[in-house]
């Protein structure tokens, strides 16, 4: 059944391309490089970390889960999320599970890109992450949507991304993160700061505190 069904839809490596797997040994060990400190346009006013810069397999994949509905690509996405969560508590820059319980707060998205997508790939990868984390246990809290009349940011330069998300990112009236949790804010890819930015301004706004944001890859 595997054979046939290889024959009428080829497997593909979601990083590289190559046949036969939907994820082979060496993009796996791409994603397992970072994380990598970064130093945005627009600073987020916390430490922002990438797995790593956006080329080969980290741009590859990205896309292809965005755009080409390679669902599947959440669990290396994630696991290699979770990897990084590993490192930044090896190299002290967040706290260990010892002392505050983690959070994960995916960016948000615009409902009708989900809805096209069959779903938020970023969210799904932050859940994939969680899991990857086990036995830990780790809290996804899914509580920032953009508000009406944000535009696409493609195009715009950091100053004109920083006014069309400024005052229009949302948190859920009851965020369901504990008191004292170290809170990661997650998303795909970094390019000016601006949606990391307000993300985190938004969210202090409901005194919720991020210890530092992580993304997949950075442009």
């Amino acid at each position: 059944m595997r054979a046939l069904l290889d024959l009428v839809l080829p497997r593909e490596c979601g990083g590289c391309g190559a046949v036969g797997t939907l994820w082979c040994e060496r993009c796996r060990v791409a994603l397992a490089a970072g994380p990598v400190r970064l130093s945005p346009r627009v600073d987020p006013g916390v430490p922002a970390w990438a797995v790593g810069s956006y080329v080969g397999a980290r741009r590859a994949a990205v896309i292809a889960a965005k755009e080409r509905g390679r669902r599947d690509l959440a669990v290396p996405l994630g696991q290699a999320l979770a990897t990084a969560v590993r490192r930044l508590r090896e190299l002290g820059e967040i706290d260990p599970a010892e002392l505050a319980a983690l959070t994960l707060v995916p960016a948000p998205s615009r409902p009708r890109a989900a809805r096209v997508r069959g779903g938020d790939p970023v969210a799904a990868a932050v859940g994939a992450a969680a899991s990857a984390l086990r036995p830990e246990p780790v809290r996804v809290a899914e509580i920032l949507k953009y508000a009406r009349g944000v535009r696409d940011s493609v195009g715009l330069s950091a100053r004109a991304r920083v006014e069309n998300l400024s005052g229009r990112i949302l948190v859920a009236p009851a965020p369901r993160t504990g008191r004292g949790d170290c809170v990661v804010l997650v998303d795909d890819v970094l390019t000016t700061g601006a949606t990391a930015a307000e993300s985190v301004r938004a969210l202090a706004t409901r005194r919720v505190r991020v210890a530092a944001v992580l993304v997949i890859a950075a442009a």
